[in-house]
């Protein structure tokens, strides 16, 4: 037993100091070579923003995305429509009826402000207008509850509404002055999450900046350089070799995806087979072996099958791969990956071990205890890493490096500071609570927490992970209250502890600088918008919209009657809307016969 604790002791002795060492020695040398930023187009971007989580409508909205672009003319239905929508009581009385409707729920609202955002894209000074009545009559509801609750979450569709508007003024600002910034810091998360063991079934790593990701079973690793040869034709011929960084304890899938990314890397364009159609093989004694994710060989602890690793096929420093396609060169025995087994996750581990009872007594050292809280300093050195790239994210969105806000911004934070005044709120901490959950809150959280909006990349779910704990320290930079943080305070907020402070000083600052920049005249926000408007000409399917907004009215014709009768609407205004309704209702019995 003495021996027992005596190894325990010295294992966790190791652990605390690999853990300082880490902490001493790691800098930000993470490669910023990044190659050309992938950035989306407008349209695509404007996609993922408006309709998020349906491609139905973004296939019919966005011009050319989707295999089978759905083409609608506008007829004249829709051009009736368009002009009734062009009159602000109309669409104001018809948002608001809608809005009363129990049926119509919070998804309803936001797809409302989506399509409202695509038929109005040529004319975004008009919806800029709509968006302004809908938000002071938002304003009004709320004036008698708690206005620091004001923003804060979509509920409405003018909430919707301006995160679409804010999205579409800020994107030339995102892409021209944030966006680099923004994915330098994911490339180097995803680089420093790479230099330590990540496993391959949960995606845990020992490189993180969230504790829920953290990979604390992780055991020893050796670091690898690789001399890898890309096989040139079918006749055997093999590139010039390419040095790759790997470890003993990466599996074949996760080398097969490091080889292609330091290929990528190194030329800036990817490898021409994507990696479920590539196989590598290892140099020994002139001839070459295939490594397989699982074979003969693989170990098996109970019912379940460990991937192979570096280490199981004893790859040494220096060893040599070659990278072939399975399309040129056929493997003698074709193997499919086994994550796509739909139980890939039952039936396979790799470095956390299945907890089974009868290993442990035949091999106990397998089980070397190991503390989770020793391996918390895994998360600083993962900041200490990472953190230029942050600040210099942070502040390419408050710094004003052109000693001036967006229009956007100091149009909007305008217009919300006169609804402060007329509304007679003196409190200043209203009045930042609301530029918060309109700016940062509602658009650059956003994006912070969605790479993928802005440019062509996939997210995993660990460097989700780790952008959830970095969004989190900026919205902190935005709170008005102070936190106490104790010994049980969660890490994530921990680890950015000692810098919100000085980010909080300015955030105040960059509210201040723009409260006291000149006003943006009226006559320049509008060309401003409608230069938005012609830049972006033809990206967007206004009569696909306009029918789908039909179909709201169509379904509540009579209460959106009713509230225009109620409203005093001009007569004029009810005869349009009933001649809009007998040209939808023609069209559908002329497409029926």
């Amino acid at each position: 037993m003495n021996r027992f604790m005596e190894d325990l002791e010295l294992d966790i002795r190791n652990d605390i100091r690999q853990g300082f060492i880490d902490l001493q020695t790691e800098k930000a040398d993470l490669m910023e070579n990044v190659g050309t930023i992938p950035f989306l187009d407008y349209k695509h971007f404007a996609s993922r923003i408006l309709f998020p989580e349906n491609d139905t409508l973004i296939t019919m909205c966005i011009t050319d995305i989707g295999q089978d672009v759905v083409k609608v003319e506008l007829d004249e239905g829709c051009q009736t429509f368009s002009k009734l929508i062009q009159d602000q009581l109309f669409l104001t009385t018809m948002v608001h009826a809608l809005e009363e409707q129990k049926s119509f729920t919070i998804k309803d609202k936001c797809t409302l402000a989506s399509l409202l955002t695509v038929a109005l894209h040529s004319n975004l000074s008009y919806l800029t207008e709509v968006m302004e009545v809908l938000l002071r009559d938002l304003m009004q509801q709320n004036s008698n509850a708690q206005p620091k609750l004001l923003l804060r979450r979509t509920e409405s569709t003018v909430e919707k509404l301006l995160t679409n508007w804010v999205s579409v003024c800020l994107y030339g600002f995102l892409r021209e002055s944030v966006g680099q910034h923004l994915f330098l810091l994911v490339s180097a998360l995803t680089q420093q999450i790479s230099k330590g063991p990540v496993d391959c079934v949960t995606g845990k790593a020992l490189y993180t900046l969230s504790e829920d990701w953290l990979l604390w079973q992780a055991q020893d690793f050796t670091p690898l350089k690789l001399k890898v040869l890309f096989a040139v034709g079918s006749d055997g011929e093999v590139s010039e070799p390419l040095e790759v960084d790997a470890l003993s304890c990466d599996t074949v899938e996760q080398l097969k995806e490091k080889i292609l990314n330091t290929f990528k890397s190194k030329f800036g364009f990817p490898y021409n087979t994507p990696v479920r159609d590539v196989c590598i093989e290892l140099e020994k004694g002139g001839s070459f072996f295939p490594l397989q994710e699982v074979d003969a060989g693989s170990e098996v602890i109970g019912e379940v099958t460990k991937l192979n690793t570096l280490r199981h096929y004893k790859i040494d420093d220096g060893a040599t791969i070659k990278v072939l396609s399975t399309k040129t060169h056929p493997p003698l025995s074709p193997q499919g990956s086994v994550q796509d087994d739909e139980n890939f996750c039952g039936k396979y581990f790799h470095l956390i071990d299945p907890d089974v009872v009868e290993e442990q007594g035949r091999n106990p050292e397998r089980k070397k205890l190991k503390l989770k809280e020793v391996y918390l300093t895994k998360l600083l050195s993962t900041k200490v890493a990472v953190h230029s790239y942050v600040e210099n994210l942070f502040r390419s969105i408050w710094g004003m490096s052109q000693s001036r806000a967006p229009l956007a911004i100091k149009y909007f934070f305008d217009f919300l500071d006169a609804q402060a005044e007329n509304m007679k709120i003196t409190d200043p901490d209203v009045r930042h609570i609301w530029k918060t959950n309109s700016l940062p809150l509602r658009f650059w959280i956003n994006i912070l927490k969605n790479p993928q909006f802005v440019f062509d990349m996939e997210k995993t779910p660990h460097v989700d992970g780790c952008l959830s704990v970095i969004a989190q320290a900026f919205m902190d930079s935005f709170s008005l209250s102070e936190t106490q943080l104790g010994k049980h305070a969660p890490t994530n907020k921990l680890l950015y502890a000692k810098d919100i402070p000085k980010f909080k000083q300015e955030v105040k600052a960059y509210y201040k600088q723009i409260r006291e920049q000149p006003e943006v005249s009226d006559a320049e926000f509008r060309d401003f918008l409608q230069g938005e408007s012609k830049k972006h000409e033809g990206e967007f399917n206004e009569a696909a919209a306009l029918k789908k907004l039909y179909e709201f009215v169509q379904r509540y014709f009579e209460q959106i009657n009713e509230k225009l009768l109620s409203n005093g609407a001009p007569t004029e205004l009810l005869e349009q809307l009933q001649h809009v309704k007998d040209l939808f209702d023609s069209l559908k019995s002329c497409s029926w016969n």
